[in-house]
């Protein structure tokens, strides 16, 4: 029997900090077998990352190793497997294993990609130190695996810089990186959290695909029970350092036997989910406000009506075609967009990466001027154009329409405590006494679920999930009746994701809030929206109650986007031959009657109740 390319025996890693010393990994076993995929898999916290910086000895200076071996059975050689937890973390050995024999793609490739260098000098770089190899041959390794990952210019690509390249096409440079060099373990943290459901699927089968080519093995961190389901062949299920379950990813998935897996799997908005059925986190957030029944609901208009209408918006962008070629190309960001939110309701907008859904939410926000269109909003009075509004108009639209934003911690202040961010609002628009804010901010910590302590934290020292729930409270300061929420949850495990949709749906009824749920997880859009938006391209091409979307998708961009979406079933996996062709975000490849070419913008056509498609407009003179 071969022996595993690693096997991790008893590894314990201690962390020292101010507060103390804490355990983060305790007592961790598991082998990688060769050739195949190991998916460790747990909330934020658990260990998981550790693990994988201790393989590659890049611990953080307060972490050490304090027991257990990392032993690596390098296939190249015939030596003895080295024990990696006994080499000098800065040492010769260490240094050629790191980045040659064992190479890391990371979680956020825009961080872990210098931005004073092209992608071409970073890729090329690997194979310079470990492979000892001259510039040109190095280079023309990094076309060749450019190529092989699917940048559209391989050549082109060694003279862009990252911030030049979207989230997808940066996520695939990390993995020439790491390729480059043919290492024998790929280490694979959170490679797909913050990508669109078609770039990772796309992701997903081109690691599969060369871990087919080269035989090497993959350790695949990972909170997306989904991504397991079809990657990997074993599963290691980690809880506060430990490992609770282990084992084949069919014994694991069909039949858990640890509560915290059962939980985790609970926690995972589904599409077969009940009307009404609630997603289970492993934690609930206490809210003190929800508890009691206290709402803010006085303040709503009685009126039925819809609260906010967008018609017809538009928006081009003025790019440069180089640095210094002096000329610019047009780009249509939004296309004849137009969009009915009913009060108290829930409208998703889908789609890809660059469709067009935040600049949507910022025009409405009035963060951005459209080119044509206009957004109505009522806030009882009847429907205002919100371009037109000065003064005291604008004040009152700005307090009643809030933004939830992506990432909770570049959106918060570092410098201001949590007191200083829940009130800053509220001295903004002249609101209350000092008594009376500070009472608002305890209370606004309490409809979150956040202990009133925490008043005076810094936002550095809480969880994602924790900072999530921070700005939702600040968005609810000024007691809005709109809430613009852009991908709040997409960076969040799959725990505290289930956590705060609860949270987002239980003010909702409790506040009587309007949501706009930008979002590309078409299963958490399931699970939080009424009626879905689905965009491709700066255009609406489907909309529905999310029961017809989903019992009947009749755009193929929708079709694609639901196939694209992995299930933890592992009856159900991604059709990843179908995926990989990409004519499916391209108008002009759709068939007829969907086909958008240049120029072509189409007509909204309801099909049945609440069900519209864009089709050509050709085709509807046929038709007639």
């Amino acid at each position: 029997m071969k022996t595993p390319l690693l096997s991790i025996r008893d590894l314990s890693i201690d962390f020292t900090t101010d507060a103390g010393a804490f355990r983060a990994v305790d007592g961790l076993s598991f082998d990688v077998p060769r050739a195949k995929t190991i998916a460790i898999v747990g909330e934020s916290g658990s260990g998981k990352s550790v693990t994988a910086q201790a393989i590659l000895r890049i611990l953080p200076k307060i972490a050490r190793i304090g027991s257990g071996s990392i032993l690596f059975d390098d296939p190249r050689d015939n030596a003895p497997p080295i024990d990696i937890a006994r080499l000098d973390a800065e040492g010769e050995a260490m240094r050629s294993l790191r980045g040659g024999r064992i190479a890391m793609i990371f979680q956020e490739p825009m961080t872990s990609l210098s931005p004073l260098h092209t992608v071409g000098d970073q890729v090329s770089e690997a194979l310079i130190i470990h492979a000892k190899a001259g510039k040109a041959e190095a280079e023309e390794r990094a076309v060749d695996v450019f190529a092989r990952v699917g940048f559209p210019d391989p050549k082109r690509a060694l003279v862009t810089y990252p911030f030049e390249l979207s989230g997808g096409l940066r996520q695939r440079a990390m993995i020439a990186m790491a390729l480059i060099t043919r290492p024998a373990l790929l280490i694979a943290d959170e490679p797909t959290t913050a990508l669109d459901v078609t770039t990772q699927a796309q992701i997903l089968d081109l690691m599969r695909e060369l871990q087919a080519e080269t035989q090497m093995s993959m350790l695949l961190i990972t909170h997306d029970l989904g991504v397991v389901a079809n990657m990997a062949d074993e599963v290691v299920v980690m809880y506060r350092g430990r490992v609770v379950e282990a084992g084949p990813r069919e014994e694991i998935l069909r039949r858990p036997q640890h509560p915290y897996l059962t939980a985790l799997m609970r926690a995972v908005p589904r599409f077969d989910m009940e009307p009404g059925e609630r997603l289970t986190p492993i934690r609930e957030i206490k809210s003190a406000i929800l508890a009691n029944g206290s709402t803010e609901r006085a303040n709503a208009p009685a009126n039925a009506g819809p609260v906010l209408k967008a018609e017809e918006l538009c928006k081009t962008f003025t790019l440069r075609a180089g640095w210094f070629s002096g000329r610019t190309r047009l780009i249509h960001a939004v296309n004849g967009i137009s969009l009915e939110l009913p009060r108290g309701k829930t409208i998703g907008l889908v789609g890809e990466s660059g469709c067009g859904k935040t600049t949507v939410s910022k025009m409405i926000m009035r963060a951005l001027t459209p080119d044509s269109g206009r957004v109505l909003f009522d806030d009882g009075s009847g429907m205002r154009d919100v371009f037109a509004l000065e003064g005291d108009g604008l004040k009152a639209y700005r307090r009643a329409v809030q933004f939830v934003f992506q990432d909770p911690f570049s959106s918060l202040n570092p410098r201001m405590t949590v007191y200083e961010s829940l009130t800053e609002p509220l001295r903004i628009h002249d609101i209350g006494t000092p008594d009376e804010r500070f009472g608002r901010a305890k209370q606004l910590l309490e409809m979150v679920g956040l202990d009133r302590r925490s008043l005076r934290r810094y936002p550095h020292s809480f969880s994602g999930g924790q900072r999530q729930r921070l700005g939702i409270a600040r968005a609810l300061a000024l007691e809005p009746q709109v809430l613009l929420c852009d991908e709040p949850v997409s960076a969040l495990d799959v725990s505290v994701q289930a956590q705060v949709l609860n949270l987002l749906k239980d003010l909702q009824s409790a506040l009587g809030l309007s949501y706009l749920f930008v979002s590309h997880n078409l299963a958490v859009v399931d699970y939080i929206a009424d009626t879905i938006a689905v965009m491709c391209r700066g255009y609406i091409v489907e909309e529905a109650p999310k029961v017809a979307l989903f019992r009947n998708p009749a755009h193929p961009y929708t079709q694609a986007l639901l196939a694209a979406v992995p299930d933890p079933d592992i009856d159900r996996p991604l059709d990843f031959a179908k995926l990989r062709v990409d004519r499916f975000s391209d108008p002009a490849k759709w068939p007829e009657p969907f086909r958008l070419t240049a120029g072509e913008v189409g007509t909204m056509v309801e099909i049945e109740p609440g069900h519209k498609l864009r089709l050509t407009s050709s085709s509807l003179k046929e038709a007639a």
